[in-house]
């Protein structure tokens, strides 16, 4: 099966010429985790996660202490807020290079990508560079358990 077969075709995404503060809005009106970034003509040309916002104020917990998994308040940090600078920012400076597969691309390839570099969600795109959908760990998930299920269910009798 490919991945176009579960990917959400309604993708929600950022003009390369939106602020950081239009892409912060974005997320929080759609309730998003990853926000792709196209080109007036519709080609990705990369891709912003929640997380890329949120390291503009929030340092990687790696770097804070070497053993953090008992801390119940991180103080201070937890009211931090982007300067208007950091607002004014052109996304193309925080998104990350795009990571993406074609839409005739198999599910496990599109897992494939999730798991290696991480990803939230994963662009699809066809063979011209448009974005055509996002597929989630979730959508691919749910698209390759069907057959397990059967399998699981015919070797048990």
């Amino acid at each position: 099966m490919d991945v176009s077969m579960c990917m959400k075709k309604e993708v929600v995404t950022a003009p390369v010429t939106a602020t950081v503060a239009h892409a912060a809005s974005i997320f929080c009106n759609n309730h998003i985790g990853t926000l792709p970034v196209v080109e007036e003509s519709g080609n990705l040309v990369g891709i912003l996660q929640l997380r890329d916002l949120l390291e503009l104020i929030i340092p990687a917990f790696e770097d804070l202490m070497e053993y953090f998994d008992h801390v119940d308040d991180f103080g201070a940090m937890e009211d931090r807020e982007p300067t208007q600078e950091d607002f004014n920012r052109s996304i193309s400076e925080v998104m990350e290079e795009p990571i993406c597969v074609e839409d005739d691309s198999g599910l496990v390839r599109a897992f494939a990508f999730i798991i290696k570099y991480d990803l939230l969600d994963l662009p699809i795109v066809d063979r011209d560079g448009q974005l055509v959908g996002i597929a989630s760990r979730v959508d691919i998930g749910r698209a390759l358990l069907p057959a397990w299920c059967q399998g699981a269910l015919d070797n048990l009798s």
